[in-house]
């Protein structure tokens, strides 16, 4: 049965034009006030007026065809290129089963979700489609992520490791949505708690916060509590408690986008120099070669076909 693979990202616009269908999209249909679109369009600007994130979710999908000999097909769950662009692509490659690569190790059943909504709706809506559950705690991407913790503290003088912290940030999430039963949280905080040991460099102090939070109200002017505590207040508790270096360690996030770009380093950057606090992050993953391996072994036990390296043993799905 030949396989084809589906890379899966949360998606963005490659065109400032298109920020108002995202929100849209984002929004689940609802349309995004004014003020909403000139924010996100502003902190596009700032960043050169456009993420990286689809070109890097295409990045990987190439290495994801190279490492597996299957053919990939990139796209983004809230924007275009939608699933339905991608899975056309392979059918038309002669695929007949579809493996979901998602780019979000803590909702991944919600994208490949996403792919299975697309296929229903295509011209071949019997096509099996299979993919990994949530994997933060595959051991390949624990050490990819420890990695590039210990990169950061290494940068840090010896003495000055006492008085730096390590905060952990993930995207939050309305509180809502977890007390519905998301297991969001507690998949980022059972990877922390993963990274958190695997570092072998070890800073004075760490905690954990959730960044990036939307508006206060939604659509139809519900009120939204979003899970916290933010970036502002971890780094004001951090400063409260001795700390005079703070290295952010966005886990919760696998590639550049704006939330790093813009929130970490423009935001956070700013707000930690107003408390007095040295402010560095780790290093995003993007596509490099340790997070493709990383990748395949999530993947590993729903392909079909043999692997190309011997040392892309299987994973915890």
């Amino acid at each position: 049965m030949p396989q084809g693979l589906v890379v899966i990202a949360h998606g963005t616009v490659d065109s400032l034009d298109d920020i108002p269908a995202f929100l849209t999209n984002i929004r689940r249909g609802h349309a995004p006030p004014q003020e909403l679109v000139d924010e996100v369009t502003r902190r596009y600007r700032a960043i050169g007026g456009k993420s990286p994130l689809n070109d890097t979710t295409r990045a990987v999908a190439e290495k994801l065809a190279v490492a597996t000999a299957l053919p990939a097909r990139a796209c983004g769950r809230l924007f275009a290129p939608y699933p339905r662009q991608a899975i056309d692509e392979l059918f038309a490659l002669g695929v007949d089963e579809l493996v979901v690569v998602p780019l979000a190790q803590h909702s991944a059943p919600l994208y490949v979700d996403a792919v299975r909504a697309a296929v229903r709706e295509s011209s071949r809506p019997e096509t099996p489609v299979v993919g990994p559950a949530n994997y933060g705690r595959e051991p390949r991407l624990v050490r990819v992520f420890a990695d590039r913790v210990e990169r950061a503290l290494r940068e840090i003088p010896a003495d000055e490791l006492a008085t730096t912290s390590v905060v952990f940030t993930a995207h939050s999430l309305p509180v809502a949505v977890v007390r519905a039963g998301d297991p969001y949280e507690a998949e980022f905080r059972a990877s922390v708690e993963l990274v958190d040991a695997a570092v072998r460099v070890r800073p004075g102090m760490t905690s954990v916060c959730f960044q990036s939070q939307g508006m206060s109200q939604g659509p139809g002017g519900r009120p939204v509590e979003w899970m916290g505590p933010d970036l502002r207040k971890a780094l004001e508790h951090e400063k409260a408690r001795g700390a005079k270096r703070v290295v952010i360690a966005p886990i919760g996030f696998l590639a550049d986008h704006v939330e790093i770009l813009y929130d970490l380093d423009i935001e956070a950057r700013a707000w930690a120099e107003e408390l007095g606090l040295v402010l560095s992050r780790t290093a995003s993953l993007n596509a490099d070669d340790t997070f493709i391996d990383a990748l395949v072994a999530v993947i590993s036990p729903y392909l079909a076909l043999p692997r190309t390296s011997t040392d892309q043993a299987p994973g915890p799905a």
